[in-house]
């Protein structure tokens, strides 16, 4: 089960890579930081599918998605000089929240 949650660790770093890789990219006008964007998601996609096959639809993709969505939130303020604010981190927070009360909450036979 430690594989399970390392691959799907990767995968959340691989779609943050992908998305900050976007922004970086400037409308796919980059060539390097184009690249970057698609073959990250491409294994990050990979990787989730994989994930998939151990743990419940309803645990993984939230992880993913909810590790990804705050992982780009605080490196586009601490890496691109995005503007923070009081409900940009309570926004963080919950999402972070979330992803934890749903793996909290499944059910042990799931494999969580």
């Amino acid at each position: 089960m430690i594989k399970t949650w390392a691959l799907l660790g990767i995968a959340v770093c691989l779609e943050i890579a992908g998305a900050i890789s976007l922004r970086i990219s400037e409308g796919f006008t980059l060539l390097l930081p184009t690249v970057i964007a698609i073959i990250s998601f491409t294994f990050a996609l990979y990787l989730v599918s994989r994930v998939m096959k151990k743990l419940p639809v309803s645990v993984a993709y939230p992880v993913w998605a909810g590790g990804g969505t705050a992982g780009v939130a605080l490196l586009g303020i601490l890496a691109l000089n995005e503007n923070i604010n009081l409900m940009k981190i309570l926004g963080i927070l919950i999402v972070i929240t979330g992803v934890i009360l749903i793996n909290v909450t499944s059910e042990k036979k799931s494999g969580c």
